[in-house]
């Protein structure tokens, strides 16, 4: 598995990482006995950066990750973690004490005096642009408590916002085919700056598989089921903001996009990770199995010009006025 510099920051990561959320919550169940295996098949596959949460439930993924790396001393795992939604999401909430406080518990989750990479969680639009945010960030740096910080972001003007930050170390972001936005501007932006980028919800919680038809039934605590249209937090969090009906229709002309050797899923990941200024892509998984495909994504050759052009067409007709002037 190749790794990735992030940027001036010199940490690095694995190009395939491992999104978290699922083994929390919000996805439907999943077992201890399955989430550790997510874990091992994921590290066994060349995986070296897990993304969590504190809030992915309710800290129950930064304790199942801290369980795992117990059990497994000689690994070099980057865990990075997030922070600030577990009050509500006013500005005036992003303050150092509550920063010591979410940090304090995430620590004693993952088991660690210091945490290598804290994310901003998708905070208010204003906190991006509030000095005393920043500085309080600063702050937890030089107490020791974490080693770098970053942000996870809804759009890509708040991206550029933070990117524009001496001491922000990377940014994560919707990127895939079906939200191509951060292309145009977001990348070339934290390239240059020497800031990284963590593609997140490559699959467009899915969509991009190609395993789900307009009757799918998702569980009733399944983010897919209840956030369709953003009830709970940010709607481009859930099928990347796209109609699900619309969604279906354009993964099944993705999927037919997949040469021999690709599956639907790998396909879409293997577009992220050719696309200049990305650092990682962090894929979920359910399973020990999904964790392995989609490892294996690394090891893939480059797609094709005509591939990425017929990628391109398809967003382009059907996609991009769905979601490119919200996020």
């Amino acid at each position: 598995m190749d790794e990735r510099v992030i940027g001036r920051s010199g940490q690095r990561m694995s190009v395939i990482g491992l999104g978290t959320w699922q083994l929390g919550a919000d996805w439907g169940d999943v077992d201890d006995k399955d989430a550790l295996a997510v874990l091992d098949a994921a590290v066994e596959s060349g995986v070296t950066f897990f993304d969590t949460a504190d809030v992915y439930g309710d800290g129950r993924s930064e304790q199942t990750i801290a369980t795992f790396l117990r059990g497994r001393p000689e690994l070099d795992v980057l865990v990075a973690t997030k922070m600030g939604r577990r009050l509500d999401q006013i500005p005036e909430n992003y303050v150092l004490d509550n920063f010591r406080a979410w940090n304090d518990r995430s620590r004693r989750n993952l088991g660690v005096d210091r945490i290598e990479l804290v994310q901003l969680h998708c905070p208010p639009t204003p906190v991006y642009s509030s000095d005393e945010v920043f500085d309080a960030l600063d702050t937890l740096v030089d107490e020791g408590r974490i080693a770098r910080y970053g942000v996870s972001v809804e759009t890509c003007e708040e991206a550029l916002t933070a990117i524009a930050r001496p001491n922000v170390t990377s940014v994560q972001i919707i990127l895939n085919a079906f939200r191509m936005k951060p292309l145009a501007e977001v990348l070339p932006a934290a390239e240059k700056a020497g800031v990284g980028i963590i593609a997140r919800v490559p699959l467009a919680s899915g969509l991009l598989s190609g395993k789900y038809t307009k009757d799918t039934v998702f569980p009733a605590n399944d983010h897919r089921t209840y956030n369709r249209h953003g009830e709970s937090f940010d709607q481009g969090e859930t099928f990347s903001g796209v109609d699900y009906a619309t969604g279906v229709e354009a993964a099944a002309e993705f999927s037919a996009l997949a040469s021999e050797g690709y599956t639907p899923a790998q396909l879409a990941l293997r577009w992220i990770v050719q696309q200049p200024g990305v650092t990682t892509v962090i894929p979920g998984a359910r399973s020990a199995e999904q964790a392995l495909a989609n490892a294996a994504t690394a090891a893939l050759p480059p797609l094709p010009q005509e591939t990425l052009t017929a990628i391109q067409d398809l967003y382009d007709r059907r996609i991009k006025d769905q979601v490119e002037n919200r996020w």
